[in-house]
């Protein structure tokens, strides 16, 4: 399959709506109806190549389910350097990303989701307003709640944070919110992004075949008291690999009984993995 390559970023040629955009105007390759709008704005476009153009996230967007579109933030520096970044005000290690370009991008990402009038309202009437967040080892947790959440926004703008970090003023007065995938530092925030990206667009309905896929999967799964719990052992063929056996209720064909394998083997992993979920304020 060939690749197109546009702003040093490829998408295969025959089927992802995904595309580059640059500062003050962007491109529409299909008229999608319905669609959640992803902008990620970076200034390292090639680390989205792989992830964006495989597997669930392609078929999505071949689908028309979304559209994610990469944003090179050197595209609104306004020397001819293209430089986005400068030295900490009051000294420091490392360069900061400035606030123009930031402040500049994401004006014109809101401004170009009113001009495609994306039908946001077949979605959630409550969720129309470009969500504005800055991926940060300062931010949030991400957790399947808030995937959940995000899924049910109409269009996402993914900030990726990068060098030493971001002018506070992005913080303070452009961002709904900051997202952390863990309390560990990484170069930047491209990886971060890639993750919520698959998080969030896989809960979009449609996007998986099956629509218990995301219901009977670790963290959707409860117990009767409400609390979250890990999916039980998979096992497919060969029933019998060297000696090692699949559980025989497996392969009784009684589904009933399958179903309460399944309930207590769960509690019994996350018990065993994650005993957190269990504790009395684990659901709070």
């Amino acid at each position: 399959m060939g690749y197109h390559i546009h702003y040093g970023i490829s998408h295969p040629a025959d089927s992802l709506p995904v595309r580059q955009a640059g500062a003050g105007g962007m491109t529409q390759k299909n008229n999608v109806k319905e669609i959640m709008q992803i902008d990620i704005l970076t200034l390292f476009p090639k680390m989205f190549v792989g992830p964006f153009c495989e597997s669930i996230l392609a078929r999505a967007q071949k689908k028309g389910l979304v559209s994610i579109k990469i944003h090179n933030l050197r595209q609104w520096a306004k020397d001819k350097h293209k430089s986005v970044d400068d030295k900490p005000f009051g000294g420091g290690v490392g360069m900061v990303l400035r606030c123009q370009p930031i402040f500049d991008a994401v004006k014109d990402c809101k401004h170009q989701s009113q001009n495609l009038k994306l039908k946001a309202q077949s979605r959630n009437a409550g969720c129309k307003k470009p969500y504005v967040i800055l991926l940060s080892p300062q931010g949030k947790v991400l957790t399947h709640e808030k995937s959940q959440e995000l899924a049910k926004k109409s269009h996402l703008i993914l900030i990726c944070g990068h060098y030493e970090g971001v002018d506070e003023r992005v913080s303070e007065n452009l961002v709904d919110e900051e997202i952390s995938i863990g309390d560990y530092i990484l170069t930047g925030g491209e990886l971060p992004a890639t993750v919520l990206t698959e998080s969030v667009v896989r809960l979009i309905p449609g996007v998986l075949e099956k629509n218990d896929a995301t219901r009977l999967e670790s963290f959707s799964l409860t117990n009767k008291q409400g609390k979250r719990l890990l999916e039980a052992p998979q096992y497919t063929r060969p029933a019998d690999y060297c000696g090692m056996r699949v559980p025989a209720i497996l392969l009784s064909g009684n589904h009933q009984e399958i179903d309460k394998w399944k309930q207590a083997q769960a509690e019994k992993v996350t018990k065993d993995k994650r005993p957190e979920f269990m504790a009395s304020d684990s659901s709070e």
